[in-house]
C-alpha cells in the first residue's frame, strides 16, 4: 500500500527542507533505487531511529515522500515480524516561483506547435539546436577538465555536467554505462515523448561530441524509473582527443 498525500501548500513543503537534517534524509531517500527503511536512513545521516522518523513522516505528511509496508526479510506469515515502513521519492512534482511563472504551459504550447510542422520539420530543427546546445556544455566541461584530462577526468566532467542539468546520473562500475534517473522534461516528455526524447538525445550526442570522450556513446534506452537516453561504453575506443 503507497501513500502520497497531495501537497496544499508547495511553499511550505519546499521550506521544510530547509533544516539540514531532514534535507540530507530526503536526499538519502530520493538517491536510493529501492525504498528506505527508518534503520536505513537513519544510519545513513547519524541519527536515531526516532527522530529520522520524526523527518522522515514530517516529509511524507506534505507530499515530498511517499511510504508503503513490507516486511524486510525472508521469513513469511506468523513470527514474520510487522511489515516495516519504508520511504521513497514521490512522484509528485512541486514548484514554487515568486512572482508565479507558468514555463511548462508555454513548453506545451511550444511542443503542440512544433509538432503540427510539415513532415517532422520542427522535431528535427529543435534537435539540431538541442545538438548545438549540447556540445556547448560538453566543451566547456572539456576546457575545464584541463588541458589533457585524464579517462577519469573527462568521466566525472560528463557526470558534473549532467548532474548540472538535473539528470541524476548513475555510473555502473562494471559496464561503464551510465543512466540518468531523472528526466527534467518528465511532464513533456509525458504528452510530447518522441519530441523530448529525441531532444534529450541530441543534446546528449552533442555534449559527448564536445567533450570529446570517445569511449561513450548516447542512445535511446527507455526504462521504468529512468530518462530516455543511456550513455554506453563503446565496444572500440579511440583515444581521447580535443573537441571536435
Amino acid at each position: 500500500m503507497t501513500k502520497a498525500p497531495s501537497p496544499q501548500d508547495p511553499v511550505a513543503a519546499v521550506a521544510l527542507l530547509d533544516e539540514p537534517r531532514r534535507r540530507q534524509l530526503y536526499e538519502v531517500v530520493a538517491a536510493n533505487q529501492r525504498p528506505t527503511s527508518r534503520d536505513e536512513a537513519a544510519a545513513a545521516v547519524g541519527i536515531s531511529r526516532e527522530l529520522a522518523a520524526f523527518h522522515l513522516d514530517r516529509l511524507v505528511a506534505v507530499g515530498l515522500l511517499e511510504t508503503e509496508y513490507r516486511r524486510l526479510g525472508d521469513r513469511r506469515g506468523p513470527g514474520g515480524g510487522r511489515p516495516a515502513k519504508l520511504y521513497r521519492r514521490s512522484k509528485q512534482e512541486l514548484a514554487v516561483s515568486f512572482p508565479p511563472r507558468d514555463y511548462e504551459r508555454a513548453a506545451e504550447l511550444f511542443a503542440d506547435a512544433l509538432e503540427r510542422l510539415h513532415a517532422g520539420a520542427g522535431t528535427a530543427t529543435v534537435s539540431d539546436v538541442a545538438r548545438s546546445r549540447g556540445r556547448e556544455a560538453g566543451v566547456d566541461a572539456r576546457r575545464a577538465a584541463g588541458p589533457r584530462p585524464s579517462r577519469r577526468r573527462l568521466g566525472k566532467a560528463l557526470v558534473d555536467v549532467l548532474r548540472g542539468a538535473g539528470y541524476e546520473p548513475e555510473a555502473d562500475p562494471n559496464s561503464g554505462s551510465v543512466r540518468l534517473r531523472n528526466c527534467p522534461y518528465h511532464a513533456l516528455a509525458a504528452s510530447h515523448r518522441e519530441l523530448t526524447c529525441g531532444m534529450n538525445l541530441a543534446w546528449a550526442q552533442g555534449m559527448l561530441d564536445g567533450l570529446g570522450d570517445d569511449r561513450l556513446s548516447a542512445e535511446q534506452a527507455p526504462a521504468p524509473g529512468y530518462c530516455c537516453v543511456v550513455f554506453g561504453r563503446l565496444a572500440t575506443s579511440a583515444p581521447a582527443g580535443p573537441p571536435r
